[in-house]
């Protein structure tokens, strides 16, 4: 019963025309910055200047694996949270708006069990929709640059990398399967607030803004000890893959903390929906 439930909601969840949003425009987003980036030698050439400063060959770094981790970056820092946090602040409260939620309960089911499912739900589409982000940035990058090795820039965390294309495409896609973690932490955030009687709108702005406001404090150099305090450190977790060597213990303590987060904020929004009043 519970598969046959999962399965009417990962159906209700594709025949909606928003889920689609996110995959459309990561695609669109990723086909922009790869072309500028093919056909603009301003890019290129602070890029290679960076490469040959540190003594690297700009021709085996500036290859279709580094386009494609300069457009994953960006793209899981502004959008994937959009996207992850419009999906799942729909899943309640678009029920409650469409004016289906009274029928669903009408059914032997308990309100702990919708919740605990909807959260299911969320949780393949997150996957999907970082699996989607990674697959189509490198198969985008790798038809318009050369093949060749790693060169990973996040001035904001810190790290500076460069791989071989072995090791460069584990990194790649080892960062890739673990950034579902973020994507199902924020879902599941607007999961929470969706469970309150509150527009789908109110609890996807709700999400966002309080891992806005996180990553805001965290970014402020007073705070810089503090910031292992802020959960948007740890759902940020994934690009400490491409520090070398990798921290493991980091990530994974880091793993845990948000395995914490995520199933206490589950248990707010079950707790929230079994108090509320739908009848009014």
């Amino acid at each position: 019963m519970i598969w046959l439930q999962l399965r009417n909601e990962l159906w209700k969840m594709f025949g909606k025309k928003r889920t689609y949003i996110g995959f459309g425009m990561f695609l669109l987003a990723q086909v922009c910055i790869l072309f500028l980036l093919r056909y603009l030698h301003g890019p290129r050439r602070e890029m290679a200047h960076r490469l040959e400063l540190l003594g690297y060959a700009p021709e085996q770094f500036m290859s279709g694996l580094t386009m494609a981790g300069a457009t994953l970056i960006p793209m899981a820092f502004f959008l994937l949270p959009l996207y992850a946090a419009l999906v799942g602040g729909d899943l309640l409260a678009k029920e409650s708006e469409e004016g289906t939620l009274r029928m669903i309960l009408a059914r032997p089911i308990s309100r702990l069990r919708l919740v605990w499912v909807k959260w299911l739900a969320g949780v393949l589409f997150a996957f999907l929709l970082v699996l989607v982000l990674g697959l189509s940035g490198a198969a985008v990058a790798c038809s318009l640059f050369p093949s060749g090795g790693l060169f990973a820039l996040i001035p904001q965390e810190g790290i500076f990398s460069v791989f071989g294309a072995e090791t460069g495409w584990e990194k790649y896609a080892v960062a890739t399967f673990i950034l579902g973690g973020k994507a199902v932490t924020i879902m599941g955030l607007a999961l929470m607030f969706s469970c309150f009687n509150i527009k789908p709108a109110a609890a996807t702005i709700l999400a966002l803004s309080f891992l806005l406001i996180s990553d805001i404090i965290r970014q402020i150099p007073y705070f810089h000890d503090l910031q292992h305090w802020f959960i948007t450190y740890h759902t940020d977790y994934w690009l400490r893959v491409f520090i070398d060597p990798t921290p493991w213990p980091d990530i994974a303590a880091s793993v845990c903390i948000l395995l914490g987060f995520n199933a206490t904020i589950l248990i707010v929004g079950c707790v929230g929906f079994q108090m509320r009043d739908i009848k009014s």
